[in-house]
């Protein structure tokens, strides 16, 4: 969630042309995408998110306690599950690379940092 306030900075700034959830979405379940009304689809895609983000905070409790606990962990988790996407998940799907380049690369690497150090600075990493 920490996310999303950044990535709405960084594509009104037009940083970001089309938010990873979003280009997963519709090159992968177009007819859901336009079944559903333009209104929503903002919804669709931010539960979408913070579903993965959950998903990465759950993999980001499972790493050793005494790694969880260095201040560097957290915003180098957020690169990796970043990394992960871009490296794994997106070349699996065959999604596109998309419009932004650099810019907007560097933009959502800025973001998954916040996120990292968000599930990195939480309270519960430091109790098993």
């Amino acid at each position: 969630m920490a996310m999303s306030g950044l990535r709405q900075v960084t594509t009104s700034l037009g940083l970001v042309a089309q938010v990873p959830p979003e280009s997963v979405l519709c090159e992968t379940a177009p007819r859901l995408m336009n079944a559903i009304p333009v209104a929503q689809r903002t919804a669709l895609v931010e539960g979408i998110h913070w579903s993965y983000g959950a998903f990465g905070g759950v993999l980001f409790g499972m790493l050793p306690r005494q790694l969880r606990r260095q201040p560097w962990t957290g915003p180098a988790f957020g690169s990796a599950f970043w990394l992960g996407f871009e490296l794994v998940v997106r070349r699996m799907l065959g999604i596109a690379d998309g419009e932004g380049g650099v810019r907007q690369k560097l933009a959502l690497a800025a973001d998954h940092v916040l996120y990292g150090m968000v599930v990195g600075a939480s309270e519960w990493p430091y109790r098993d």
